[in-house]
């Protein structure tokens, strides 16, 4: 059976153009530093104005997008530098939302945890970028609602979204199969119900991440 988002099947209009629009950034469909209109996305997304024009405020206000009266919508750049700032603001967060998933998420969440390790696994033997970020996401969100604390995750969502985009910019081959281990690692901490060992592994991610930034931002 094919992995379902967190969210419903039937989104409202708004949040299908946000998550279109979110994937066309982070996969660099739309380039960074691109500059396009609300009239151009209107018209490849196939939905109305209303919708595109409220996805298109949040991706401004997740700095994702900057809004240039009279001017279109200019596409966040890219800048490798960047990277490390975004996981550092990461990190704490992060630990908070795994010990909160540990300790709170409902059995159903658990289930779902096991469906995103194993589709974050069948990426890697793929090699497929996209499937392995679309695996990301979803376990993102499935750990974000697990938490129980919409504070810390609304303060993650995006940033988490900006770290993807990097991601798919700068990865390696190595570095999926490295980052999927210590998603897997993180997966099992929360299964088990150990918070300690959940905000360890998150923090373990992060450290990588921040190498991996680190990395990108002497090339």
């Amino acid at each position: 059976m094919p992995l379902q988002p967190v969210a419903l099947v039937a989104e409202p209009a708004a949040l299908r153009a946000y998550h279109a629009l979110e994937k066309m950034i982070v996969t660099l469909e739309l380039p960074p530093a691109a500059i396009t209109t609300e009239k151009a996305l209107i018209e490849n997304l196939q939905l109305g104005r209303t919708p595109v024009r409220e996805a298109i405020q949040k991706l401004a206000w997740e700095g994702l997008i900057e809004i240039r009266p009279r001017a279109g919508l200019a596409i966040a750049p890219l800048k490798a530098q960047d990277w490390v700032q975004i996981v550092d603001a990461r990190r704490g967060v992060e630990t908070v939302l795994a010990r909160c998933a540990a300790r709170h998420a409902p059995p159903s969440a658990l289930t779902q945890l096991q469906d995103a390790a194993r589709a974050m696994h069948a990426a890697v033997v793929a090699s497929d970028v996209s499937a392995f970020l679309e695996a990301d996401k979803l376990l993102d969100e499935i750990i974000a609602e697990a938490s129980d604390n919409i504070y810390a995750a609304r303060v993650a969502a995006p940033l988490q979204t900006h770290s993807r985009r990097f991601w798919y910019r700068y990865h390696s081959e190595s570095g999926l199969a490295r980052s999927a281990a210590h998603h897997v690692a993180l997966i099992r901490a929360i299964i088990d119900r150990d918070e300690i060992r959940a905000a360890l592994e998150a923090e373990k991610l992060m450290v990588m991440l921040r190498e991996l930034a680190e990395q990108t931002g002497r090339r």
